[in-house]
C-alpha cells in the first residue's frame, strides 16, 4: 500500500492529532511512514498543513505537487489553497463551512464557501462535502470533527487504512477521558462515508 494524504485547516481544529492518528495507524501495520506539519500562526487561527506519506518509496516527509491521493480539509478555503498537491484522480473531503480570515473581515470582501465548493467540484474528480456544525452537534463540540473526517474517509474507502486499525489507534492515542466520544465520532463519520 502507498498513500499520500494532506490534511489542512486552521489552528485549533485538530489537524495535527488527525495526522498523528494516521501515522500511528501506518506504523502499526509495519509500513514506512513519513510526516511533517507546517503550522505557522496556528494559535492565531492561521493555516495548518500536515503531510502524511505511508508505504514504500516515501523518503521525504513532504508531498510533492500533484501527488496527494487525498486531501482532508477541516475548512473549505484551505482545501482550495492546497489543491495543487492533489493528483489528477485524487479525492477531496472537506467541511462545507469556512472560517473567514481576518484580512477578509478587515477589507469587507465577500468570503463565500459555496463558491469555493463549486471550484473544488469543477477541478477535482471526487469531492465529498460534509457539514461539520451539523455532524458535531451531538458531541457538544466541533473538536471531534477531525476524527469524524477520518471516519468519512475510511467509510468512503479512500483512506487506505481499515476501520479497526483506526479505532485501535484512536483508543491508544487520544486522552482516555475523550476516547469513547472520539470512537463514536469516528463511527458517525464512517457511516456517512459509506454512502459517498
Amino acid at each position: 500500500m502507498k498513500k499520500e494524504i494532506l490534511l489542512c485547516g486552521v489552528g485549533g481544529q485538530g489537524t495535527v492529532l488527525a495526522s498523528k492518528l494516521l501515522a500511528a495507524s501506518g506504523l502499526s501495520l509495519n509500513l514506512p511512514v513519513r510526516s511533517a506539519e507546517t503550522i505557522g500562526m496556528a494559535q492565531r487561527g492561521g493555516s495548518v498543513t500536515s503531510h502524511v506519506r505511508i508505504g514504500e518509496g516515501c523518503y521525504s516527509p513532504l508531498i510533492a505537487d500533484n501527488q496527494a491521493d487525498l486531501i482532508l480539509s477541516f475548512e473549505v478555503c484551505e482545501a482550495v489553497r492546497n489543491l495543487h498537491f492533489l493528483k489528477k484522480d485524487g479525492t477531496v473531503i472537506t467541511s462545507s463551512n469556512s472560517i473567514k480570515p481576518v484580512t477578509s473581515s478587515l477589507s469587507g470582501k465577500v468570503f463565500d464557501s459555496n463558491e469555493m465548493i463549486s471550484y473544488l467540484e469543477k477541478n477535482c474528480r471526487k469531492v465529498i462535502v460534509v457539514d461539520n456544525t451539523e455532524l458535531c452537534k451531538e458531541f457538544g463540540s466541533d473538536k471531534f470533527f477531525n476524527v469524524i473526517l477520518l471516519g468519512v474517509a475510511c467509510g468512503a474507502g479512500v483512506l487506505g487504512i481499515e476501520k479497526e486499525v483506526m479505532k485501535d489507534q484512536i483508543s491508544k492515542n487520544v486522552k482516555p477521558a475523550f476516547v469513547e466520544k472520539n470512537l463514536l465520532a469516528f463511527e458517525k463519520g464512517f457511516a456517512l462515508g459509506q454512502g459517498k
